[in-house]
């Protein structure tokens, strides 16, 4: 059996290597558009701001460790078309820009997605990035360091927007950020988001909400930026204003695409074609309480549908149990997460349900280091079940998220969460951890 993977980095080499080792006599060959396989993305901030000094930390497996493990992969080759009547997809080796057929038995999809770009004028200038894949890490990062990029502008206040406005501040930059909504972070709910936005304020970023970008200005580089409010100086822009997938190929191939141009796949990681799968930030995924599928690009859901589909191209029927879209995000000396449902995506789906937002504490006030808790809870009124939660704080708010998703997942109610046994010492909770006390609000 002969599978080819589209796509190398997240969700693409974990079925490589799951299918590899169920199926040893396999072949398995990869084909990635860029330059590096198998890296984390969500650490590219870290490395642009310093933290991580060495970028090769984020390479999980070299590409040596793949070939010696038998599987072929090919870096720099972009997939340009995929022919499922005879089994064959065309390449381009980006290096020789020659062009070639190769045949499957079976195909795995997983090119992940790509940053969307208006075209706004000026976009091309230098000083102009986005943050996507390692090799855009590595220029932003070579460029930032310098010392005449003073003022730095990023349009878009999404996780990546927030966390490279992050980065900047602690490269002491003076940055801005152009969001065209009301607020940042909008998949959290308004009184989560608010926290971020007073944090960003309390370091000197600058919040431009309600406000787009029109067109970037310069000779060679940015100069300036024109937006629907104002004109503002900029030695450096960074366009976050989301993600599409990159399925633009797949157009004409008789694969079926959602509306946005995610690959549509069951829980199995099947398309509508036999024998072939998809998997990553460039397919759909199915939503554990919507019950339907959902588009949620995120690199935990990429590698866990990843190593399913790589189970299920060796001929199995493993099910992905289904996402809750958990989220973290570090905005400066806060952290934030959110799991399950929002109160916008529950009313949305027109649900009976209820919201409870309480301020608690990290542990008891007589240990140092005693810090707020801010918690939201999203429930079912009738049953009272866990529909949603979120949660900001400086110290043990992600963590806490974790025990809330584990609540979602298994169906449990305010009431079983309000009593549940958890651990107890001065250092790390209170006898009612703050979990206990905001299911117990609930009433």
């Amino acid at each position: 059996m002969k599978v080819i993977v589209i796509g190398g980095v997240a969700a693409g080499m974990s079925a490589a290597s799951k299918l590899k080792r169920l199926s040893p006599d396999a072949q398995v060959v990869v084909y990635e558009r860029g330059s590096y396989l198998s890296y984390g993305a969500c650490g590219l901030p870290y490395y642009v701001s310093g933290a991580n000094d060495d970028y090769r930390r984020m390479i999980i497996k070299a590409e040596e460790d793949f070939k010696r493990a038998g599987i072929n992969t090919y870096t720099s080759h972009e997939v340009i078309k995929v022919n499922p009547k005879d089994k064959t997809i065309m390449v381009r080796d980006l290096d020789s820009n020659s062009v070639f057929l190769d045949s499957y038995d079976k195909l795995m999809i997983s090119t992940g997605a790509r940053p969307i770009m208006p075209g706004f004028k000026g976009s091309s200038l230098k000083g102009v990035h986005v943050l996507k894949t390692l090799e855009d890490g590595l220029r932003l990062r070579d460029e930032v360091v310098n010392d005449f990029i003073e003022n730095v502008i990023i349009v878009g206040g999404g996780y990546i927007g927030i966390e490279l406005a992050e980065a900047m501040v602690e490269m002491g930059k003076k940055v801005k950020v152009l969001e065209l909504d009301s607020r940042i972070l909008s998949t959290f709910d308004k009184e989560i988001s608010d926290i971020a936005e007073k944090e960003l304020k309390e370091h000197d970023v600058e919040l431009h909400l309600n406000e787009g970008l029109k067109e970037i200005l310069g000779n060679d580089r940015v100069e300036s930026i024109v937006t629907s409010k104002g004109r503002y100086e900029a030695d450096m822009v960074i366009l976050s204003i989301g993600v599409k997938p990159a399925t633009a190929f797949l157009k004409g191939s008789g694969i079926e695409l959602a509306k946005n141009g995610a690959v549509v796949v069951d829980r199995e990681m099947r398309t509508n074609i036999p024998d072939i799968y998809s998997a990553g930030d460039c397919a759909q995924v199915y939503h554990l309480i919507k019950e339907e599928n959902d588009y949620i690009p995120l690199g935990t859901t990429a590698n866990k549908c990843g190593r399913i589909a790589g189970i299920n191209l060796t001929g199995q029927h493993r099910k992905f149990v289904g996402t809750i879209g958990c989220a973290a995000i570090k905005v400066l000396d806060m952290e934030m997460a959110r799991t399950g449902l929002s109160e916008a995506e529950a009313e949305k789906l027109k649900l009976n349900f209820g919201t409870t937002f309480v301020k608690s504490y990290n542990h008891p006030e007589y240990y140092p280091g005693q810090e707020d808790l801010y918690i939201k809870l999203i429930y079912e009124k009738r049953t009272h079940r866990i529909l949603g939660a979120q949660m900001a704080g400086r110290e043990g708010a992600v963590l806490r998220v974790d025990m809330l998703a584990i609540a979602i997942q298994g169906r449990m109610t305010t009431e079983d969460l309000g009593m549940a046994d958890l651990c107890y010492a001065p250092p790390f909770s209170g006898v009612w951890d703050a979990v206990n006390v905001a299911a117990n609000t609930v009433k």
